[in-house]
């Protein structure tokens, strides 16, 4: 988590009272009820496209597809106020929200992981920032990132990374 997610979350304290108070949001839990799987290298929300055999296809690497078809933005999901000037503004409120929702998420997707048949390690990244937030996940390999080393390297945005180990050796 970097130093601005820490403080928008408010988590120096510790991490209770993260849920966020009236459960995920119903299209989150769409989400995770329609599951994810694993085809080929890759894993995705299920059902998986047929194109995921063909990864990373066009993408630099395994991750990158997993990144790209795993993310969606949060606020398409969880009702937070937004304002329109000359875009979308998101502000440290509604972000705090989505970050909430966000983290819960990523402790079902984390479960539904570990109930897969050949379970895997996992992570997910929660992002806010002034115009969005997104959610993505991937496996975790050794030789590839989705993110920079130095997650407070990301000015102006929140980042939430929730790594889930696999649960077989």
């Amino acid at each position: 988590m970097n130093d601005r997610a820490t403080r928008v979350l408010g988590v120096r304290g510790g991490f209770g009272g993260l849920d966020p108070d009236e459960g995920l949001a119903a299209g989150l839990r769409k989400r995770v009820d329609g599951g994810i799987e694993c085809r080929g290298e890759v894993v995705c929300w299920g059902p998986v496209p047929a194109h995921a055999d063909n990864a990373p296809g066009q993408a630099f690497d395994l991750t990158g597809w997993e990144c790209t078809y795993t993310s969606f933005h949060l606020e398409d999901f969880v009702p937070v106020e937004t304002t329109y000037a000359e875009g979308s503004i998101v502000s440290v409120e509604a972000q705090r929200t989505l970050l909430r929702h966000g983290i819960a998420l990523a402790r079902e997707v984390g479960r539904l992981a570990g109930e897969l048949d050949a379970s895997i390690p996992l992570r997910c990244i929660i992002a806010t920032n002034e115009t969005n937030g997104t959610f993505r996940f991937h496996k975790i390999r050794p030789d590839e990132s989705w993110l920079a080393d130095d997650l407070d390297s990301y000015d102006g945005e929140c980042i939430v990374v929730v790594d889930f180990p696999s649960a077989h050796p």
